[in-house]
């Protein structure tokens, strides 16, 4: 790809910049939804590493704003990987296995969009927080 403006680096700078921060760390607060996605060395050897970007693709491409991506560790359940982690506030979270990247583009248009999770794939939901 050439660039052929600074306008246009600009441009690729303030996309790639909105990427970065869907993965910054921090607590929850407001109505920031925080989805925790297991990178240890089982759950990169499952593919979480194209799930967690499906999920950050989604999230962009349907302009969700309060949501923030977080890698984590082994989150356990390992014979699930990859494994995925809604932490909406004032919810019990949710824990979702076997997350390909089209699962994960699926959670993020049902769960965190439309407040719909996917029963078929929940793993645990008994808990309070990882």
């Amino acid at each position: 790809m050439q660039i052929k403006s600074i306008e246009e680096l600009k441009k690729i700078r303030e996309k790639s910049m909105k990427k970065v921060n869907l993965r910054e760390h921090g607590e929850v607060s407001g109505d920031q939804v925080e989805v925790l996605v297991g990178m240890a060395t089982c759950g990169i050897a499952s593919g979480a590493r194209e799930t967690l970007n499906a999920i950050v693709d989604e999230i962009s491409k349907e302009h969700i704003e309060n949501v923030k991506v977080i890698q984590v560790g082994c989150i356990g359940h390992c014979h699930s990987e990859p494994i995925v982690q809604i932490n909406v506030p004032g919810q019990k979270p949710i824990l979702y296995g076997k997350v390909d990247d089209e699962k994960g583009r699926e959670i993020v248009k049902k769960h965190i969009k439309n407040g719909e999770p996917l029963k078929e794939s929940i793993i645990e939901d008994t808990f309070d927080r990882a």
